[in-house]
């Protein structure tokens, strides 16, 4: 949650001025760098003040500007670590929008990644897509919205069937969208200079913005029953 997650700040932190984000430093690079393969105990300790102050509040400051920017992006959270060195070498953060569906992201020594999410489902909520999905009008505007979004350059994926769901015929025209059982799009930002400065907000809302579409879509279908 946003407010929980202000208690984290440090007050030593360099990357922000007045609160808001300014960038990850350029050393956050050199600190996930530290931290590539199997780092023991000891480095991990070594690095661990570093890696809060450089590379994670920088992403709760972000989130918190994007929440400032729009506040429908309020309810989020910033990880910490875990034993498994990926938690280290990646650091996470998501935005709750509903029931399972969230944007996600992911800084690492690729640059930002962004996703639309909507995964590990609630009981009865993948019925409820596909109920969606097999309507006329809904499951024609996801589709075009799924195509949109491949086309902008979005890999879509998630939990898939190898067959057709049980009660729809194997020739209805969505049954790629059918044979989902979660639906992601994820998409890299890049690794370039904005990523340093105050920049990197614009480029998430503006991700966020492509991805409103399908997250709205996932919203009304299959949250309407939560």
């Amino acid at each position: 949650m946003r407010l929980s997650a202000m208690k984290h700040l440090l007050p030593e932190y360099g990357a922000r001025m007045n609160g808001r984000f300014t960038g990850w430093p350029e050393r956050a690079m050199d600190v996930l760098l530290h931290l590539q393969g199997e780092p023991s105990h000891a480095v991990r300790q070594q690095y661990r003040a570093d890696r809060e102050r450089l590379v994670r509040q920088p992403m709760i400051a972000l989130l918190n500007d994007v929440a400032d920017a729009d506040p429908r992006y309020e309810d989020f959270s910033v990880w910490h670590y875990r034993t498994n060195s990926w938690w280290w070498q990646h650091q996470g953060a998501v935005i709750r929008l509903g029931r399972k569906i969230e944007i996600g992201l992911r800084f690492d020594l690729d640059g930002l990644r962004i996703q639309g999410a909507w995964w590990y489902p609630d009981p009865g909520q993948v019925d409820t897509f596909r109920k969606a999905v097999a309507a006329e009008g809904s499951g024609h505007e996801l589709s075009a919205i799924v195509e949109d979004l491949r086309k902008k350059g979005h890999e879509i994926s998630g939990d898939v069937m190898k067959r057709p769901p049980r009660g729809y015929p194997s020739d209805h025209s969505r049954t790629d969208l059918l044979r989902h059982r979660s639906l992601i799009a994820a998409q890299p930002l890049g690794c370039d200079d904005w990523l340093h400065t105050p920049e990197a907000v614009g480029k998430v809302l503006a991700a966020a913005d492509d991805l409103d579409a399908m997250l709205t879509w996932l919203v009304r279908h299959v949250n309407s029953s939560a």
